[in-house]
């Protein structure tokens, strides 16, 4: 019965039913391997993680910094010696940000974490006035308020969360050396992209078949602009965010620990959604330890500062760049953390925000345009007649 069906949809070839078994075993040969070929490459891959996370880095790095390398070459810098600039000019800043503030910063934080023991019991005193004086005297409210603010048992629960996010990272953080190591490689491979681009770029879209390889080589300059973009853009605000809560701090009494805790806030400011509430912890532990309007008064300064954040200036320097919609930003960020860790976190939302490049230009423009030719031939008089 197929037999003849297919004689009738193709009269004028002599199809035989050995050419038919001989195709359907090419077929099968064929998804076979195509399936074996595509377990072994997820294998590798699975066993080169690391490395793969090290690549994943060094792209942002190479796309936050494109924008000023290129803007030195078309001066007539020659690239490699732009790049080189670049480098040194960052490596500089940064050394000299670290002797103006680091040993500030550290002493600060040395300082705040020898309090904090005590900043704890003031706390669970408060917590115990209150429950008292709203009638709950029972034995065990009070047991668990001392639990909350047990310290030994927070330090030992904020270890083992830290020491989880860690290892998710995927061994990169294995120490000062292991750290250390990983960083220097993400370096080394970002400055090579940058040097050599175009061959780079050029190589790898050469092996898919036309016409992809012209329409992905297209995609490599708006890609790596809105990467670039968001990193940036995350940057500068975290940047302004830490100088504000820093001089906020500062007139709001907590000038002892007030430069590390707009540094904490600022750094964590860099992880989406998460970052501002975990950074405006401990500014809020040690307001309202040291009691009276302090603690109101922080706490007024962060949720000004970060509807500031919301609707004036990730929306201005982050989300005007960016274009993707803040729940698959969060999803970015859960599922980054949940399979690497901070650095998850901190790499997985400029990712997503260069594949909506792709899928906008490689996917929904056509789809638009293709339904507008649709509806524009529908609409022609000879094809409603």
């Amino acid at each position: 019965m197929i037999y003849s069906l297919i004689r009738e949809i193709y009269p004028s070839e002599a199809i035989s039913l050995n050419d038919i078994s001989e195709r359907r075993i090419n077929l099968s040969l064929s998804n076979l391997l195509l399936i074996v070929a595509t377990g072994l490459l997820l294998v590798l891959l699975w066993q080169l993680k690391g490395l793969l996370v090290i690549l994943m880095i060094a792209i942002v790095l190479a796309a936050t910094l494109a924008p000023t390398i290129d803007t030195a070459h078309q001066s007539g810098i020659p690239r490699w010696l732009a790049v080189i600039l670049v480098y040194l000019g960052l490596v500089i800043v940064l050394t000299a940000v670290g002797l103006l503030i680091g040993p500030t910063v550290v002493e600060q934080i040395q300082r705040l974490w020898r309090k904090l023991p005590g900043y704890l019991d003031v706390l669970e005193s408060i917590a115990q006035e209150m429950v008292m004086r709203f009638g709950l005297t029972q034995p065990e409210a009070l047991n668990q308020i001392s639990q909350l603010f047990d310290t030994q048992a927070l330090v030992t629960w904020a270890f083992r969360s830290s020491q989880q996010l860690l290892v998710r990272s995927y061994g990169l953080t294995r120490g000062i050396l292991g750290g250390a190591f990983s960083l220097i490689l993400a370096l080394l491979f970002s400055g090579y992209m940058l040097s050599g681009s175009e061959e780079l770029i050029k190589g790898i879209v050469n092996l898919f078949p036309q016409p992809w390889n012209e329409r992905l080589a297209a995609q490599v300059q708006p890609v790596s602009q809105r990467m670039g973009n968001y990193i940036q853009g995350r940057i500068l605000v975290s940047g302004i965010l830490a100088v504000v809560i820093s001089i906020g701090l500062i007139f709001l009494g907590i000038s002892e620990f007030a430069l590390s805790l707009g540094v904490i806030a600022g750094v964590t400011n860099l992880i989406p959604f998460f970052g501002p509430v975990l950074g405006a912890i401990p500014a809020l532990i040690v307001a309202i330890a040291q009691g009276g309007w302090t603690f109101l008064w922080v706490l007024l300064l962060f949720v000004i500062i970060q509807n500031v954040e919301t609707y004036v200036l990730d929306p201005l320097l982050v989300g005007a760049n960016v274009k993707v919609h803040p729940l698959y930003q969060l999803l970015a960020v859960l599922g980054g953390a949940w399979v690497l860790g901070i650095i998850g976190a901190l790499i997985a939302p400029p990712w997503v925000a260069g594949a909506s490049v792709l899928l906008e230009n490689l996917y929904l423009q056509p789809k638009m345009l293709a339904e507008q030719q649709a509806a524009a031939i529908a609409s022609l008089p000879e094809n409603k007649t």
